[in-house]
């Protein structure tokens, strides 16, 4: 088997340890915590063989990584994608833990994946691919260990698999072993939208801090899968004319602004922005470029690097999705003065609502939707001015700031609890 399936190392994972160091050193972190922080607790790899509708097997890979247990389950996404490697996954897993201890919840860092591409796959597949991932990362997952939940590339019926394939196995339902689940079997109300509602609420922070009105605004979107395209029609409601967006094949863009009302169901319908009238094409690289109040990077990481960084013309960078910003690129848009709204903090709505389905399946007692935005947007707001604040005490970046504040909880709980044995 080739030597890159059990590789740590990635091009993502030299950059979350990157962060970390640069966090570290502004911290003074013990040396020894900063030594335990740069690997994950666990990692497992897994050989998936799923019987394809043709009759033959083939055999994918995949992965769960945890990175942290200090503060409780580890807890994470699982990604389907081309792209999916351990180092990936690494990367993502650290940046989980940061997310969680920064917005106060109980858990720690922890991701999973696996090696394909969904959409060449049938729903059959899917399934058979799903359920025997489910049962060889079983050993290491549960609802007191590590809870999964949708990625790039999974859904709510991927996590209904997941909670089956887990449930069948102990012999009675379990459903706080994921989250993302389908309402009837125990998901939460809001849990769809939250990562995007979370963008919009500290976006709408942020512009406060600045004195910028919402309804003067535009902001363009990369990404309209369900963190972009859930983030674009709350900016709509909230009076932000979204003037761009994109998925992997491309972008549409109207300087007057988006009919988001009426893109949205087209979108979920269609799959494709074809056939949607009063717009241009454009090419995503053309995306990032546009003049806007806001950019939401909702797709992939890395997708802002030292090449194009100078040509952003954005006020706020809000990062729909995990890691789309290099180091470097970092350095670049803070020179020309752009307010980065960092990962770990922008896209936390997920996790937060997460940790609310998680908690409502173990009392086995329901919230309404209300309670649901009221608690996300009450949490979510308290951690960005956490960061604004600590931002401005040390002079720091917003990203800087984040993860400064997210691994300094990490480490008074490793301190507190000492080295085993």
């Amino acid at each position: 088997m080739p030597e890159s399936l059990y590789e740590l190392d990635s091009p993502t994972y030299r950059m979350a340890v990157a962060q970390f160091e640069e966090a570290a050193e502004c911290m003074n972190l013990d040396p020894n915590l900063r030594e335990r922080f740069k690997v994950p607790r666990r990692a497992l790899v897994v050989s998936i063989p799923v019987r394809m509708d043709n009759g033959k097997v083939k055999v994918f890979q995949g992965y769960r990584v945890q990175h942290d247990d200090s503060l409780g389950p580890t807890k994470g996404g699982v990604r389907y994608h081309l792209s999916v490697t351990l180092g990936e996954v690494a990367a993502l897993a650290m940046w989980m833990t940061w997310k969680c201890a920064l917005v106060g919840l109980p858990y720690g860092g922890a991701k999973g994946g696996v090696r394909c591409d969904p959409a060449t796959l049938s729903k059959n597949e899917l399934q058979r691919l799903t359920r025997r991932y489910t049962a060889e990362i079983l050993p290491i997952i549960g609802p007191e260990i590590d809870v999964p939940a949708p990625d790039v590339g999974t859904n709510a019926q991927t996590m209904a698999w997941m909670m089956d394939t887990y449930s069948m196995q102990k012999g009675y339902s379990v459903p706080g072993v994921v989250t993302g689940k389908p309402i009837p079997i125990g998901g939460s109300l809001g849990r769809e939208e939250a990562t995007g509602r979370g963008v919009v609420y500290t976006i709408l922070e942020a512009m406060k801090y600045l004195k910028i009105d919402p309804q003067k605004s535009t902001a363009v979107v990369q990404g309209f899968g369900n963190v972009g395209s859930h983030a674009a029609r709350i900016l709509a409601d909230h009076g932000i004319k979204v003037i761009a967006v994109s998925d992997s094949k491309g972008g549409i863009y109207n300087p007057k602004g988006l009919d988001i009302a009426k893109l949205y169901p087209h979108y979920l319908n269609n799959h494709t922005f074809e056939g949607f009238s009063g717009c241009d094409r454009i090419t995503n690289e053309e995306l990032l470029e546009q003049p806007c109040t806001v950019l939401v990077p909702a797709a992939l990481s890395e997708v802002i690097t030292e090449k194009n960084a100078d040509r952003l013309k954005c006020k706020i960078l809000a990062e729909g999705a995990n890691g789309p910003t290099t180091p470097n690129a970092d350095r670049i848009l803070a020179e020309r003065g752009v307010f980065i709204i960092p990962d770990v903090l922008a896209n936390s709505g997920g996790v937060t609502v997460s940790y609310f389905e998680w908690v409502q399946d173990l009392q086995q007692y329901f919230w309404k939707e209300k309670e649901i935005h009221e608690k996300l947007f009450d949490i979510i707001t308290s951690a960005f001015q956490r960061v604004l604040s600590l931002s401005q005490k040390k002079k720091v970046g917003m990203r800087l700031a984040a993860q400064m504040h997210g691994i300094e909880k990490i480490a008074q709980a490793h301190l507190a609890r000492g080295l085993y044995p």
